[in-house]
């Protein structure tokens, strides 16, 4: 009996309400992850980048003046100068959100998200045929190589649209020479408006038409490759003709999409100019290679020894697509450590099916069709509307917390900035770019940053001079010079902290075992 026959008899046996409320592999993953991300400390570390403050505070600001911020305001060095604030879509819901639920809305929405990745991926590995304990295994190594990105940034948004565009591009062509080729060819429009919704959360939308050209190199081979001799092979010469036909015209819509942002094509040039600025990516950690010393590093090395296994035994089932689909995330995931959890999503995605089995067929078949009959998804939706209105109410559920979103004080200068608004310290205040955001957050309107993490607005001779200055180089002092600087806060057991302390011309007015103050005598 086919598997489709034993799915449907299956489902047939199955009571209605059961697949209803009965909770899938899925919707376990999904739960477990949203409780992990917002009852425990986890919720903290969401918020260990700065980022999320500037982020937040661009929301609000655009949600207020009803216009998307064209020159900066948050710097004094850079203030009114153009901006490209290319996350503004991201930035306003998160702003929302911070107004009326604090951080435990921004909190919220970003473990939504990375819960429905995962659980996603997992489902959809078992509807490509991946045995049930190894789409459970891979997705658990995926979610441990990704950990290392577990933030509240705009970045995990790319994360989702990464899955959903390779299952569209993915699907349509496992369907081109089937019955369902006409589905598949529908399916390929969601595209272009899922594009314009991409390029206005993430700069990540690059990856969409990396994949889109991954997909239609891979159907274009087909079209040469195969030969018309048999009936049979003529037909899916045509088939693989039109596929062809039809990514190049999704390709063209979903660029037309992606003019559809406050910037138009200038945004693509200013992404363009950042990205291939070889001063900027060497020296922005995020985007130098990953350290294989950290735990989340070695298990997206695991994936990769998994994934070049997988290839080695059955490479030669693999589509074309699949094949540069598994060489681009490869690439993607050694070139920059911000690129690991879009790699482990495709890696997994692609060599999913290609791991062996083991154990018996049969009761293979019954896990698969038992999971993708359970269609309710009812515990994900009550899991969701739960914890939002925990969130809602302050985190508290009768006298219990189990929500407490905040900035770490252990990371981030929270009792030091505190300190300067009780004592009306005025701007511009200087601190590392990694935690500008946070300043802005608690500071902005009235003290101005001099620097924050937002690399492309300042340039690459700005953090020339600036890295000078915070690795104590010959010169360094030419950067508070060229700066106005009122107040400046560091880690305290910076380098140049240590050289301040000395210098006659500051003084220390707050210390603690975070960060140290100094103003201007």
């Amino acid at each position: 009996m086919a598997e489709g026959s034993i799915s449907s008899s299956r489902e047939r046996a199955t009571p209605a309400w059961v697949r209803v409320v009965m909770p899938s592999v899925a919707d376990l993953i999904f739960v477990a992850l949203l409780s992990l991300l917002v009852f425990t400390p986890l919720s903290v570390r969401l918020l260990g980048d700065a980022g999320i403050g500037w982020h937040i505070r661009t929301g609000q600001q655009i949600l207020t003046t009803h216009a998307i911020p064209r020159v900066d305001s948050f710097s004094s060095t850079m203030g009114g100068r153009p901006w490209f604030a290319w996350e503004w879509l991201y930035d306003v819901v998160v702003g929302q959100l911070e107004a009326g639920l604090g951080l435990n809305g921004v909190v919220w929405l970003t473990a939504v998200v990375i819960a429905a990745v995962f659980a996603w991926m997992f489902r959809l590995l078992i509807r490509r045929g991946t045995h049930g304990l190894v789409a459970l295994a891979l997705v658990l190594l995926a979610v441990a190589a990704s950990m290392i990105h577990f933030l509240a940034r705009p970045h995990v948004m790319s994360w989702l649209f990464t899955l959903a565009w390779f299952w569209i591009l993915d699907s349509s062509e496992r369907d081109c020479f089937s019955a369902r080729n006409q589905q598949g060819r529908r399916r390929l429009w969601l595209l272009p408006p899922l594009m314009l919704v991409w390029v206005n959360v993430h700069g990540g939308f690059l990856v969409g038409f990396a994949l889109l050209g991954i997909f239609w190199l891979g159907a274009t081979w087909n079209w040469f490759s195969l030969k018309e001799g048999r009936i049979e092979n003529l037909l899916r010469k045509v088939a693989a003709a039109d596929r062809a036909r039809d990514l190049v015209w999704v390709g063209l819509s979903s660029v037309a999409a992606s003019l559809l942002n406050p910037y138009g094509w200038k945004l693509h040039a200013h992404v363009y100019s950042y990205l291939s600025n070889r001063f900027l990516m060497d020296h922005i950690e995020e985007f130098q290679s990953p350290n294989f010393h950290g735990v989340a590093q070695r298990c997206f090395l695991a994936l990769l020894l998994v994934a070049v296994a997988a290839l080695a035994a059955r490479g030669r089932e693999l589509r074309m697509s699949e094949g540069l689909t598994v060489l681009f995330a490869m690439y993607a995931g050694l070139y920059a450590s911000r690129n690991i959890p879009v790699a482990a999503v495709l890696l997994v995605m692609v060599v999913g099916p290609l791991v062996p089995e083991g154990g018996s067929r049969s009761f293979f078949r019954r896990m698969t069709a038992v999971e993708s009959g359970l269609r309710g998804h009812v515990w994900p939706i009550l899991a969701i509307a739960a914890t939002f209105w925990i969130a809602a109410t302050g985190g508290r559920v009768g006298s219990s917390l189990l929500m407490d979103a905040h900035f770490s004080a252990k990371r981030m200068p929270v009792e030091a900035v505190d300190y300067l608004e009780k004592s009306d310290v005025k701007g511009p205040v200087l601190s590392p770019d990694y935690w500008g955001g946070y300043l802005i957050y608690q500071l902005y309107p009235e003290a101005r940053v001099v620097v924050d993490d937002r690399h492309d607005l300042y340039g690459e001779e700005f953090f020339k001079s600036y890295l000078r200055m915070v690795h104590v180089e010959p010169g360094w002092e030419g950067f508070l010079r060229e700066h106005e600087t009122s107040c400046v806060l560091l880690p305290k057991e910076s380098a140049l902290a240590s050289i301040m302390i000395r210098d006659p011309g500051w003084n220390t007015i707050y210390v603690d075992d975070v960060a140290i103050a100094f103003v201007r005598r």
